[in-house]
């Protein structure tokens, strides 16, 4: 099956560790990212909703659905870029998050773009 190139979206992540909002002694470590989507397809989409699965280092899963992101459901012409920073509470120093956007092209056709995995650490656990 052949990838239709009208309706391709990029997913990037930068995590941050935000260390004034933790509290390790209670196993509150809390994390910013910040999310670049962009329409590298041909037809003009509009992010509906997202799909995440966010996993501690205990191996505990979270699942979070909901519409849009940060209260906004885009809608990205081709070559266009949305950019927003949003946030999770982990119960332990590392975690990882993936999932994927629900979009549909102006055009009416409905597609996903995944949200490929990233790390979500405090500073100098990881080697």
């Amino acid at each position: 099956m052949t990838e239709d190139k009208r309706y391709q979206i990029a997913v990037s992540a930068v995590p941050q560790y935000i260390a004034e909002q933790s509290e390790p002694a209670n196993g509150s470590y809390v994390f910013a990212y910040t999310i670049t989507i962009q329409n590298v397809g041909t037809v003009p989409a509009q992010l509906i909703s997202r799909h995440w699965i966010i996993t501690d280092a205990s191996g505990e899963v979270q699942e979070v659905r909901g519409l849009g992101v940060v209260g906004h459901q885009p809608l990205l012409q081709p070559g266009e870029k949305f950019v927003y920073t949003s946030g999770c509470q982990l119960e332990t120093p590392v975690g990882t998050m993936r999932g994927s956007y629900q979009l549909t092209g102006i055009d009416g056709m409905q597609f996903e773009a995944e949200i490929p995995e990233f790390t979500l650490a405090v500073p100098h656990v990881l080697h």
